[in-house]
Formats: structure tokens, C-alpha cells, sequence
């Protein structure tokens, strides 16, 4: 590879390349993967008969729009749920499954975490601790949250999932797929099916999914599993780097309405909400997803091996099978933390001269550090990393709009640490 526009060190010039040659099995995977999603998401829309009016502009209350019907029809389809919400007015990923669990949950019911601690930002929806008590939490009305931690290895323990599920007969299982801030594997959709069969066979809870990160890593998602729910972000894969804001929640028809009348109101439901245009955004994203997520992946995939080569602990390991689109590196530091983080942002198209500091981010409870020059703020399905100033000082890494871009970055992110000695 020429080095025309950054002046990179040829030792890390060097590693890049043959990182590279040793990732031409997994990439050939990632892109057999990638084209399977895109054809499945092509016949969706040719089924439904995607035009050019689907993309009009809608106000006030919104009533039958076209476009907004179609779409939701496409997420179903696409994800393989009875029915779907797709809204650019869901704020963020946190904010749809708020939607989601607050429109399925009752005061008295219990709602059961069956991979340990949920992602920082759920607490306070959940009101874990105490947090966020007063502000209308699932802890102030009265839902009741309980927690089977992952098992040694990270990954679920269905033995204690059993003897949970027996005693409290719980109405909801909540799974995260992501490995948010830890270390612990992400869940692939087969993990999923067997954590539905698991509770299946003792109670009719309802499963649902945190599923953000993990749209179109693999050929299948959780709702083929079996899950009753899914939910995610419109900045994340499903909104292909193109939707400029909003989320999805898919499922079973009758959980699904329910949502609907969280999201709005009860007695309008799904029925109002205008589009104001973003129609088109949404649809050009969860058509470019695919092969956006599939970029993302190869980037990952790249800053893996490169770092697993240089001698850090990541993970996943390179070969290993990926669930979602995050790679966490483990450096060992805040030093080393902050210079990789800083390496990332200035390898971004946009806020490159930006210097990233750990600051008091709302809804964590350690100050964060992100990377992040997105066109779309705080998109994640653009490259970026992010992680706590807490032990293990490990980076989560994650997006790439494309391949070439993305492993520029991360060369960048390694040129950071040389400077500073800490390669």
C-alpha cells in the first residue's frame, strides 16, 4: 500500500499488509454473508413495491402515510417479525427499547435479565439500583427486575436460566445480544434460539431482544430464533449509515401494537406521526445496510488482527465468529486508551482536528472517552470507539462507512501509540 496522504510508519505499513493477506478467508465469509442480507433485503422491496411516492413528505398528524406503512412492512419482512415500528423519532437505541419495555411490561410483572448487566444507559430505564427513581422508571411502576449473570465463560447459563425461569415464572426475558462494555462474547442467533427453547419449554415469557449491533452480521436475526421482540437503531446497522436518526422495534403483531401506543398514545397509535420527509433517508439505509454492516465487520476484522498481532488481548480473536460489529481491544492503560481513541479521531472525515477528552457522559457512571467524526452525530455505524476510564482499559471499536477508510483509521490509531511510545 502507497502512504501518499499520511505519513504512517513503514513497520505499521508492514503489519497492515500482512494482517490483510492473513484475513482473505474471513473477509470471503463476511462477503458471502453480505450478499445473502442484500438479496434478502432487494426482494423485500421489489415484494412491497417500493416507489418513488413512498418518499413523500408528510405533516401534522400523518394519517395513511404510504411510505411510513411500507417501510414498517419491510422491517418485518427483512427481520422475519409479524409487524414493525420504524420511526426517525425514536431519539436512540436507548429510547426504543425504553418504548418497547414500557409498552409490553405492567405494574407487578418481572422482567428477567438472562445475560447479566445490561448496556449502562438500560439502568436507568430500568431504574437498576435505584437510578434514575422518580423519573417514571420500570422500577416506579412497579415492574420488578431480576438478573441471571453470564456464567464463567461469558456466555449464558441455561441451568440457572431454568431454575430462574421455574421459581418466577417472569412475563419477560430480555436478552442483550452485544457485548456492550465488557468483555464477554457477543451472542450469536443460534445462542438466542437456545435461551428461547430453554425458557420456552417452562413459560410462555415473552423474549426479548436488545439487538443493536447485531442487524445483518449473520444470515439470520433473533425473531427467526424464536424471540417474541427485537429492537434497535436507526444509527446503527439497520439505518445503513444514511437514516439520520430513529429506530425499529419488530415482532409479534399483538406486542408490536403495544409499542405503538407507548410510542404515540393509547387509542392512536402507530396511526399518527409525520415523516416530514425522512422517508427517503430510512429507506436508502435499511437498503445500504448489508454491505454497510458488511464494511464495518472487514474493519473489525482489520483492527483485530492488527492489534492481536502487536500483542494486545482482543476480542473477538481473529477467525473467530463475529455476532455483532464491535471489536474491543484491550490496552491495558488510560494512556494508551486516550492515544488510540485520538489516532481514530483524527483518521475521521469529519471533526479530524478534534482532540477527544473523558468527560461526564450521561447515563454512565465512569467518564468516557469517544472517537467519533460522523456525519450523523453519534452514529456508531460510522467508525468509532469509545470506552470507559476503567479497568481493563479496554477500547470498543466499532462502524466503518467503508473498508479502506476504516483500516486508515486504524492505522492512525497505532501511528498515535508509536508516537507516544506506547505501541
Amino acid at each position: 500500500m502507497n502512504n501518499l496522504f499520511f505519513e504512517i510508519d513503514n513497520s505499521i505499513l508492514d503489519s497492515a499488509a500482512k494482517t490483510e493477506l492473513a484475513l482473505a478467508q474471513e473477509f470471503s465469509a463476511i462477503n458471502e454473508i453480505t450478499e445473502y442480507n442484500q438479496q434478502k433485503v432487494l426482494s423485500a422491496f421489489i415484494r412491497n413495491k417500493v416507489s418513488e411516492s413512498d418518499f413523500s413528505v408528510s405533516t401534522g398528524y400523518a394519517y395513511g402515510d404510504r411510505g411510513r406503512e411500507k417501510l414498517d412492512k419491510i422491517y418485518a419482512e427483512v427481520f422475519g417479525g409479524e409487524d414493525a415500528l420504524v420511526r426517525h423519532s425514536f431519539t436512540c437505541g436507548t429510547h426504543t427499547l425504553a418504548v418497547a419495555l414500557c409498552g409490553v411490561l405492567r405494574p407487578g410483572d418481572v422482567m428477567m435479565s438472562v445475560t447479566g448487566l445490561p448496556y449502562d444507559t438500560i439502568h436507568g430505564v430500568i431504574g437498576i439500583g435505584g437510578k434514575c427513581a422518580g423519573q417514571g422508571s420500570l422500577s416506579d411502576l412497579g415492574i420488578k427486575y431480576v438478573q441471571v449473570d453470564l456464567g464463567k465463560d461469558g456466555r449464558p447459563d441455561l441451568e440457572e436460566i431454568s431454575k430462574q425461569v421455574s421459581a418466577l415464572k417472569p412475563k419477560m426475558v430480555y436478552i442483550q445480544r452485544s457485548r456492550g462494555y465488557s468483555l464477554r462474547p457477543s451472542l450469536s442467533v443460534d445462542e438466542i434460539g437456545e435461551i428461547v427453547k430453554t425458557v420456552k419449554n417452562i413459560h410462555n415469557s415473552i423474549i426479548m431482544v436488545d439487538n443493536c449491533y447485531g442487524e445483518f452480521v449473520e444470515k439470520t436475526e433473533p425473531l427467526d430464533a424464536g424471540a417474541d421482540l427485537m429492537a434497535g437503531s436507526l444509527i446503527k446497522n439497520a439505518g445503513g449509515g444514511i437514516a439520520r436518526s430513529g429506530g425499529y422495534i419488530a415482532g409479534r403483531k399483538d406486542l408490536v401494537e403495544l409499542c405503538s401506543y407507548r410510542m404515540t398514545t393509547p387509542g392512536l397509535g402507530r396511526e399518527v406521526g409525520a415523516t416530514f420527509g425522512e422517508n427517503r433517508n430510512m429507506f436508502m439505509g435499511i437498503f445500504n445496510a448489508p454491505h454497510v454492516t458488511g464494511e464495518a465487520l472487514k474493519t473489525a476484522a482489520f483492527a483485530g488482527a492488527f492489534f492481536k498481532g502487536r500483542g494486545y488481548e482482543v476480542t473477538p480473536a481473529p477467525g473467530e465468529k463475529r455476532h455483532d460489529i464491535i471489536q474491543s481491544i484491550r490496552l491495558g492503560s488510560p494512556e494508551k486508551l486516550i492515544a488510540f481513541c485520538e489516532g481514530i479521531q483524527s483518521g475521521a472525515p469529519v471533526d479530524s482536528f478534534v482532540t477527544p477528552e473523558p468527560w461526564d457522559m450521561p447515563g454512565y457512571d465512569s467518564k468516557v472517552i469517544m472517537a467519533a467524526g460522523a456525519f450523523i452525530m453519534g452514529a456508531s455505524i460510522e467508525l468509532s470507539a469509545d470506552a470507559p476510564l476503567r479497568e481493563p482499559y479496554a477500547v470498543w471499536m466499532q462502524g466503518g462507512l467503508n473498508y479502506h477508510s476504516g483500516k486508515t483509521a486504524v492505522m492512525l490509531a497505532a501511528r498515535s501509540l508509536l508516537k507516544k511510545g506506547l505501541l
